[in-house]
This record gives C-alpha cells, structure tokens and sequence, in this order.
C-alpha cells in the first residue's frame, strides 16, 4: 500500500516543550486526515541535515508516494533549500494551522509562538516559488471536508503519476495506416511520462492463443456468466474471444504491462478482432486503445489506476446529433463495461471492417452523470493533455440496430463551441471517458510530469481559448 509522508516543519527557537507540542499536534492531524492512502507523521524537521535526511529516505523509498509538508511555528526556508532541490516524489504544501478559531481566553504569547503558520507557512512557501518547485498547495483546516478532499485528489494524481513512470504497454502490431493522431514520439513519452511502449508480433499472440486450454476457458466463461448474459447460441464465438483474452492477459502479465493496443489492420492469423476480451480486460484494469493508439491506452490505464473502485473507459466520438446538441461516442467493439448503465449482454455481430469473423461484443448504454473526456496528444516536442467537460445523459432513443455499447454526452461550454474548442486544441477522436476524474486530479497530474493542461469548461470561450493556447506554446518553447 502505498503511503504519504507528513512533514512538520519547526526550528529549535521556541523549546522541547513546545517541540512536543508540535510533535503531539502534527500527529493529530495527521489521525484526523481521512484520505483514500494513508497518510504517515515522519517527523518535525528543524535542522538542515534533518531535511536532507528525510527527502533522501522519501525518494528512495518505493512505498512512499508523495510528502506533505505543514510548518506549525515558524521554521526558516534556507534550511530547507538543499532538502528540496534533491526531492523526486511530489510535493504537497498543506497551509493549515492545529485549531479552527482563535480561543479569546488562551491566546498569549506562549500560544502565538506555538501556533505559527499564518506567517511560518509564508516563508515556507516562498522557498518553493523561489525554487520554482512544482507542488500542489491547499489552504484550509485540515478537518474540514474540502480540505481534505482536495488532499485526496492529489493523493490520486501522485498514484496516477507513480503509476505512469512504471507503465509498460505493450502494441500488438502497428497503428492504423496513414492517421496522424496515433503517432506520436515514444522517447519522448519515456523521457516524460515514463512509459515503456514496445511492438510484439501479432504472430506472438496467435502462439500464445494456441496454447490456451480449454479448461482456462471454461473457467473465463463462467466469469462472464456471472457478470453479462448471452445467448447460448452465441457460445463458439464467445469463447474464442476468451481465447483472445486469456492470451492477450498471459503476454501482459509475462512483460509487466498494464496496457495494449491493437488494430483491425493486422490480425493475421487470427479469427476475430478481439472485442469482448479487450471490454473485459479493461474492466479488470487495463488500458486499451484501438488502432494502435498506445497514448490513449495509456491514459485509460492511468485513470484507472488513480481511481481503481471508479468508472473509466476507451472512447471514441463517432457521430453527432445537431438537433439535440448531443455526441454519441461508442467504438467498433472496445467499449469498457464500467460505464454501463444496466447489465451489459454479450452479443455477436457481422463487422463490416477487419473482413474477419463476427466478433463477440458486449452491448449497452452507459450511464447519464457528469465526466470528462481527455485526449493526451503529441505537439512536436510536448504532450498536450485536453480535457473537456461532459454531461452524459440517457439516450432519447433505442438505435435497435447498432450493436455496440455506446454513450451520449453534451459538451461544455456548449455544443458548437465544445466542438469548436476540442478542434482548435488538436483533440483525438479517441479518448478516456471518466466519470471521477477531477479537475484538481489533472491539474496535479500535469503539474508533476511536467506537461501541458488544456481545459475545457463551462467558462471556456473560443476566443480566449485560442489566446490561451498561443501563450501555452509561449510557455513550452513552440
């Protein structure tokens, strides 16, 4: 389980006594903190050495996934100067102070000098802008519910960023033929984000399926059972995509992969291009993407690992209803069943692209509730991650005859301008549909790998959105 380590910041100035106090308050707060990873008191620092000290036990240390740093009295920023040039883990600057109000009767100089954030905060704050350090700073009282929320959701970014520099993902052949969007730089993406994108043969798949047993199948089969329904006319087909699964699931746990990609484009050997075994693998936790598009597998792969228990899948917008101001997103057959509204059903389909077999599927709507969409895309010399708000709503009719799973969402700031934005960004038509990701989630997140952010909300305007971006490639040198 990964942990985040609570730094109090202090000097020797003010006596033992209050050094205890300090150390008994810290230790409070530090109880009282509510978060989705637990949260450990390390110390409080008051010297030089006892800094560097700690921010080398922090980068070395693989459970720790993040400090959070709190100066209770006042606690001079030069000493932590070499400690903060040398730290790798993320950084979260807590200003808070032990009590809520200021107790009319108990307040003296004793009191003063003990509760000393308001100021001491202030200077531990200036060495992080002098430093030009990236880190996340939240104001509040560590007890209040927004406070600590806000707390949670960089828990979630540090998570999604620990998560990154170790993702491998593995491309199952090459992207789709002759698109640009899924290209992109791989050293780069390493240098950055610190995935590991590599090419295995689709030759390799086709062994490793052939090695799959019938009883490894029966089993996966009574998984599915337990969790869609079907037809039990279905039943070959269904199992040849378990088939496809247990292999695929086989060759990412061999290399370490939390991710694949694929494309109708190279499937030779094989009978179908995998669909339900791509929904299904994504529901355990991997990311996908379709036609090679390893960034957004990669970035599926993420947000579920930030939110592991929460809804996230590969999405892509296929085609746009005017009249209501709608976009219907939905993909050949990869759509992860964590969105669904109700219980999925397994489903077998002619597809008129791949000039396979027809694959099995799962078919569903997803469910109506507020998300984001986001589209991580290379520049030329910078990622640019987008991401847009969304209101998914209940489709307004049935669409008996297209068979994949799908959903329905509305574009903030509103439709042709949403669209108009997405546009000018360089959006993907491939993206991670989330419906728990924050803003504050992305924003740490970016903020800790070094990339750009581009937002799109209810406040966006496609002029100033345009600016904005010119200053953005003012910022990253392009």
């Amino acid at each position: 389980m990964k942990t985040f380590w609570f730094i109090t910041g202090s000097q020797f100035l003010y006596g033992e006594e209050t050094l205890r106090q300090v150390e008994a308050d810290s230790k409070e707060i530090v109880a009282g903190l509510k978060l989705p990873f637990p949260v450990e008191y390390k110390l409080t620092a008051k010297t030089e050495s006892e800094i560097e000290k700690v921010v080398k036990e922090a980068n070395y240390d693989d459970d720790c996934a993040g400090i959070i740093t709190f100066c209770h009295t006042f606690s001079p920023s030069k000493m932590w100067i070499n400690g903060l040039t040398l730290l790798q883990k993320p950084w979260l600057h807590l200003h808070t102070q032990f009590n809520e109000t200021i107790p009319n009767e108990a307040i003296d100089m004793d009191y003063m000098n003990l509760h000393q954030s308001a100021h001491g905060d202030r200077e531990h704050g200036f060495i992080g802008a002098r430093l030009r350090a990236p880190r996340t700073v939240v104001a509040g009282y560590w007890a209040d519910p927004a406070v600590q929320e806000k707390i949670a959701q960089w828990q979630r970014a540090c998570i999604g960023a620990e998560f990154s520099r170790s993702l491998k993902i593995v491309r199952f052949g090459d992207n789709m033929r002759e698109v640009a969007v899924t290209e992109g730089d791989k050293v780069e993406v390493q240098i950055k984000l610190g995935w590991q994108v590599n090419t295995w043969p689709v030759g390799d798949l086709v062994k490793e399926m052939n090695a799959v047993t019938d009883a490894e199948i029966d089993a996966l089969m009574n998984e599915y059972a337990s969790l869609y329904t079907y037809d039990e006319k279905d039943t070959d087909p269904i199992r040849y995509q378990a088939r496809e699964e247990i292999a695929i699931e086989k060759i990412l746990v061999r290399e370490g992969a939390k991710a694949f990609s694929n494309t109708f484009q190279d499937l030779h050997g094989m009978r179908q291009l995998p669909g339900l075994a791509a929904q299904h693998l994504m529901s355990k936790g991997y990311g996908f993407g379709a036609e090679g598009d390893w960034k957004t597998a990669g970035m599926t792969a993420i947000i579920k690992a930030m939110y592991p228990d929460g809804t996230a899948s590969f999405m892509e917008d296929y085609t746009y209803d005017y009249k209501h101001e709608l976009i219907l997103g939905s993909h050949m057959l990869e759509v992860c069943p964590s969105i669904a509204a109700d219980k999925p059903r397994i489903e077998v389909h002619h597809l008129g692209i791949g000039d396979k077999e027809p694959p099995a599927r799962l078919v569903f709507e997803g469910k109506a509730g507020k998300a984001k969409v986001l589209s991580l895309v290379d520049m030329g010399g910078r990622l640019r991650l987008i991401a847009q708000d969304v209101t998914c709503e209940k489709p307004f009719q049935d669409m008996p005859n297209l068979p994949v799973a799908r959903a329905m969402w509305r574009p903030e700031p509103s439709f042709f301008e949403g669209l108009e934005c997405w546009i000018i960004a360089g959006g993907a038509h491939h993206t991670v549909l989330s419906y728990d990701v924050t803003a504050q989630a992305l924003r740490d997140f970016t903020r800790i790998m070094g990339i750009e952010l581009v937002v799109i909300d209810k406040d966006t305007t496609p002029v100033s959105f345009e600016r904005d971006l010119k200053i953005s490639d003012i910022i990253y040198g392009r």
